[in-house]
């Protein structure tokens, strides 16, 4: 028996072109003289639809697809396709499993994840009918994403019927060390219960989710047989008569992260209909990283840099700025905001003449909101998309100007932590291109340049301590005691937690970016605006 895994990359709402991929995928399959294709949860209509599922003529085109689909499947070949289905008035997170011109079977998932990212029980009904298949003497069992993480409905399958083999279809979301945690629990639920595991998992970008796809198939030993392409569309083939040997699946954190922001990027674009991008560069780590980025992902001749320095702006910077866009061979204009600025102090002086304009934070920002206003300018003007390059401590702390550095309709950046920043620059250095990213950018203090001799570290601890800290009361929930017990200073934990929450506003207005965390803002954690509750 030879089964294929059809890792696609697929739109919400995208139906002509999902149709006309799966139908691609299932005319390689004949090729390939396949018995059974699969492919990931929701693939007809994307994956996550969200509120579009309560829209009519959404399901409406789902199911009008879907009957389309199946009259490409005139022979013997099972196609295992992921699509919204509808009974008694009630929604389903489906698989349909289609051959010989016809919908032979259903199968609905049974276990709605309702966390994080999750939020299924809004839409689906959770089925209560678990499935044994039988094809060619193979006992298959069909399970979608959340499905296989519970063993309740394993055991009550194997004791029911010792199924060989378990199918399935997944949308996944990426975080670094994602892979790790399905390899070892695949693993140890392939040994338990003694069977074939075949991983159908998306790939590409949708809003702020990355899918790496990842696609694996593991025997019942627990060993990877069969890998796909990460971040890629792939074709996986399993052959149940085929000899294997277990692979090695060693993975580096910081490259699965760099393939992530890259692909984010590309599919966020290209999936809004953006052709080109727009980055405000500084001379800084994170506008370098950014662009380095970008440029990566859609071309060097698609993206715009714009140096915009002010009285403030160190020569080294400056210099910084200017050689590294020359260095990538990408386009750039450079534009001086001393006049605007100084016209915009001499307008409002008058009515703030009790401040001490030279010290006051009021006067930084509005250089940093000058910028955002050119950049939006020429997003307004060409319909360039910009691209944020806020990283996640900055975004945790509100170290950032609300309409100025915050601006943008993409924060690439936005769940990096800024020690990851140096460590992607790095890697980009050693790995991709060589000393691409100047020595000089990665080695200077970081500093927002809104003053004379700013440092971040005048503000903030330094972000070796910052982001541990982070971590542990974002991504870990624990509490300010919590952390002050293991050691770190009170007075430090008391104001980071502070500068948190307090700041829940800003990231509010906020534009979306790739989550590559655990837990990001947005998606992961919801809090309340106005709130006094202190942790």
């Amino acid at each position: 028996m030879r089964i294929g895994l059809a890792q696609i990359n697929s739109t919400v709402g995208g139906f002509e072109e999902n149709f006309e991929k799966i139908r691609g995928y299932i005319d390689q399959a004949k090729r390939r003289k396949l018995n059974i294709i699969v492919f990931p949860e929701l693939a007809l209509c994307g994956y996550p639809p969200q509120d579009l599922l309560f829209k009519r003529s959404f399901l409406k085109a789902n199911l009008f697809y879907l009957n389309k689909l199946k009259k490409h499947l005139k022979g013997e070949l099972l196609a295992i396709v992921g699509y919204a289905s509808q009974k008694k008035g009630r929604l389903f997170n489906s698989l349909a499993v289609l051959s010989k011109d016809k919908i032979i079977d259903i199968y609905s998932k049974i276990h709605l994840p309702n966390y994080g990212v999750f939020g299924q029980k809004r839409y689906f009904t959770a089925s209560q009918e678990a499935k044994l298949y039988l094809y060619k003497n193979f006992k298959i069992i069909l399970t979608i994403c959340e499905d296989i993480w519970r063993e309740d409905l394993l055991k009550f399958l194997h004791k029911k019927a010792n199924p060989q083999i378990l199918i399935n279809s997944s949308a996944s979301p990426f975080f670094a060390g994602k892979f790790e945690i399905r390899k070892k629990y695949f693993a140890s639920l392939a040994r338990k219960f003694n069977l074939t595991i075949l991983y159908c998992n998306l790939v590409g970008g949708q809003d702020e989710l990355i899918f790496d796809g990842s696609s694996i198939v593991v025997d019942s030993q627990g060993r990877i047989i069969l890998k796909a392409e990460r971040f890629k569309e792939d074709l996986l083939i399993f052959d149940s008569q085929a000899k294997y040997q277990p692979l090695q699946t060693k993975i580096d954190k910081i490259e699965e992260i760099y393939q992530a922001l890259i692909l984010g990027i590309k599919d966020y674009l290209e999936k809004n209909n953006f052709k080109k991008a727009i980055v405000g560069v500084s001379g800084g780590i994170d506008s370098a990283l950014t662009l380095f980025l970008a440029q990566k992902a859609i071309g060097r001749e698609n993206v715009l840099a714009l140096i915009m320095p002010s009285r403030f702006s160190s020569s080294e910077t400056f210099n910084d700025a200017v050689s590294f866009v020359q260095k990538l061979g990408v386009k750039f204009h450079i534009i001086p905001i001393e006049s605007i600025y100084s016209s915009y102090l001499d307008t409002v002086k008058p009515y703030l003449k009790d401040q001490n304009y030279k010290k006051d934070v009021t006067f930084q920002n509005i250089q940093a909101r000058i910028r955002g206003n050119i950049l939006m300018a020429f997003s307004n003007y060409f319909g360039y998309l910009v691209l944020n390059t806020g990283n996640k401590s900055e975004v945790s702390v509100g170290y950032c100007t609300l309409y100025g550095d915050t601006v943008g309709g993409f924060g690439v950046l936005k769940d990096v932590y800024k020690t990851e920043v140096y460590k992607l620059a790095r890697f980009i250095n050693r790995k991709i291109k060589k000393n691409i990213i100047p020595s000089s950018i990665i080695r200077r203090a970081p500093s927002a340049e809104l003053k004379p001799n700013q440092k971040d570290e005048d503000d903030l601890p330094p972000y070796s301590l910052l982001d541990k800290i982070l971590k542990l009361y974002i991504e870990e929930d624990k509490s300010l005691k919590e952390i002050i017990s293991l050691g770190y200073k009170k007075n430090i934990v008391e104001k980071i937690v502070k500068s948190v929450e307090k700041s829940e506003y800003k990231r509010r207005q906020a534009p979306p970016g790739i989550k590559i965390t655990p837990k990001a803002f947005g998606k992961d954690r919801h809090i309340p605006i106005t709130n006094k509750f202190s942790p």
